[in-house]
């Protein structure tokens, strides 16, 4: 180390390294990971199946959380509460052994609906939600007709 005197041009050589800079940018790092981890924890990961896919055979029926179009819920043929839903599924101990959930949405149901049973069923603890579609080429339901062609306009 290189050190003037006072009366010198008062010029000092430092041999050591500044961390300074170094700890402000892992600090800054550390908050940007703070703040963008829950926003990735958020939502609700759901495999869809494809439309047109060939259909599953298996043996052992599945748990169904079916909603209908007036917005009844039903686990298995029980129907359930919107508001009792997310504790029965906590207590529902196939639920709770398996982690699994099949979601049978009537396709007219408002997007925020379905989307806020499959929050309901992700905080109860299920980890896989399916959802069970109708294939293609099915024919209309005939509880839900359209409407006829002079009213359409």
């Amino acid at each position: 180390m290189h050190v003037q005197g006072k009366s010198g041009g008062g010029r000092k050589t430092m041999s050591e390294m500044n961390v300074i800079p170094l700890v402000d940018v892992v600090l800054v790092l550390l908050i940007m990971f703070m703040v963008a981890a829950p926003l990735i924890a958020q939502g609700v990961a759901v495999s869809l199946p494809q439309v047109r896919g060939e259909p599953i055979e298996d043996e052992t029926p599945k748990l169904i959380l079916a909603i209908d179009h007036e917005r009844r819920i039903f686990i298995g043929e029980t129907e359930v509460q919107l508001a009792d839903l997310e504790e029965r599924l906590k207590y529902n101990a196939r639920v709770q052994r398996e982690r699994e959930l099949y979601l049978h949405a009537d396709r007219d149901l408002p997007y925020g609906v379905v989307v806020e049973v499959m929050a309901i069923a992700r905080r109860a603890g299920v980890e896989a939600l399916g959802m069970i579609t109708d294939p293609l080429d099915r024919t209309p339901r005939p509880d839900r007709r359209d409407p006829p062609e002079d009213s359409r306009r």
